[in-house]
């Protein structure tokens, strides 16, 4: 009986299969670094978030090494009871001063601030307004309020301020919501602009910064400061599992959000806090972000001449202006043959298909990573070259 019942289970992942639209997972078998082995074969890392390549810093290993001996390696509750720990309040300080914002608090996931504080923010008799290519923690947030919603054209400030305009004293709120860096182009969302219509309509808004953070702005911090619109932004997500190279979301603005988000957030009430080794960890990624400019540096350099060959060569790049540089063609297979006779030739990129893109826009989502030398990106850009080429790509 119980077999009947899950039937489903393998009928649904078939389907996925047939239509070559299901998630075929490698392992990496040691470390996150520009090198890496996966399912055995040692191969240039072009698809991991580690934008800064501080995943293996010695000063954040030493830091969580530290914090095992002294703090052990749980927190033991949620913090609202008992795991509210010197760690994460301290980590919670530095960030605050990173943002230049009044306070921060730090959340499991970025994930789990989108599911958690987007439905606090708006509920019934309010209105989210959502760039049409937001991700998926933020439309599964937006999905989870009882506010009524509405989409605007991908970073389409005109747009925006037509359905504001057009809903102008409707509701008792109105929240405007993107991502900074949208995580499949890699392009930049007008954040100067959308905060100044916004704020001429009376709206609060709310950035994800995930793919923004360590990246964008003065030492990486983030899109306010790319724009240099620091403090008019109400609400900053973040990460610190991308270019800070350890786990964790956040949010930071004012005094006032934070006790709101501790005090409604279901997500961070009911959520383990963070390992006393992992938080230790992100509070030295925040100090070596702020004091070793060198990574972001080679990160653009690296950023730069990829991009740079990859246009030469005559691939689409789309509209990236970001470390995320993805080599669009077309067709969904094209794209996972590609991934694959990439992985032969040393290199590990991963297809991103169909419904995460548009059936046409399928691609190879390349990331580039500090660490990368020039040696690297010249072997993963003629293994390219050599591929799109053999698949008429180019």
């Amino acid at each position: 009986m119980s077999q009947e019942k899950l039937a489903f289970l393998r009928e649904e992942y078939m389907n996925l299969e047939a239509a070559g639209l299901n998630w075929k997972l490698r392992t990496l078998q040691g470390n996150s670094a520009p090198h890496c082995v996966v399912d055995g074969k040692r191969v240039i890392m072009l698809c991991s978030n580690n934008y800064l390549n501080l995943t293996n810093h010695p000063k954040l290993k030493e830091a969580a090494k530290r914090a095992i001996d002294t703090h052990g390696v749980g927190s033991g509750s949620v913090r609202p009871i008992a795991g509210n720990m010197d760690l994460h309040l301290e980590l919670e300080k530095k960030l605050a001063e990173f943002k230049h914002a009044e306070a921060a608090l730090v959340y499991s996931t970025g994930f789990a601030a989108n599911a958690g504080l987007i439905p606090q923010l708006a509920g019934e008799g309010d209105f989210i307004l959502s760039d049409e290519l937001n991700h998926g923690s933020i439309i599964d947030g937006v999905r989870l309020s009882r506010a009524e919603k509405g989409i605007y054209k991908h970073c389409d400030v005109r747009d925006l301020e037509r359905v504001l305009s057009e809903i102008r004293g409707k509701y008792r709120r109105i929240l405007v919501i993107s991502d900074g860096v949208f995580s499949m182009d890699g392009d930049i969302a007008p954040f100067d602009e959308i905060a100044k219509v916004a704020s001429e309509h009376g709206a609060i808004t709310y950035v994800d910064d995930a793919h923004g953070d360590g990246v964008l702005g003065e030492n990486g911090r983030g899109i306010a400061s790319h724009f240099r619109i620091e403090g008019k932004i109400d609400v900053e997500m973040g990460t610190f599992s991308k270019a800070f190279g350890v786990v964790g979301g956040y949010v930071s603005g004012s005094e006032d959000l934070r006790r709101f988000a501790f005090n409604k957030s279901r997500t961070w009430l009911l959520s383990a806090s963070h390992p006393p080794p992992v938080a230790a960890a992100c509070i030295a990624a925040l100090d070596v972000v702020e004091n070793e400019p060198t990574h972001l540096e080679n990160l653009w350099k690296n950023t730069r001449y990829f991009k740079k060959e990859l246009k030469r060569m005559g691939f689409d790049v789309g509209n990236s202006g970001t470390p995320i540089t993805p080599v669009i063609v077309g067709e969904s297979v094209i794209a996972q043959q590609m991934s694959a006779m990439l992985y032969d030739e040393g290199v590990f990129a991963l297809p991103i298909v169909f419904p995460m893109v548009a059936r046409d826009r399928a691609r190879i989502r390349t990331i580039m990573n500090a660490g990368h030398t020039s040696a690297d990106l010249d072997t993963a850009l003629a293994a390219f070259e050599k591929i799109g080429c053999k698949l008429n790509v180019l």
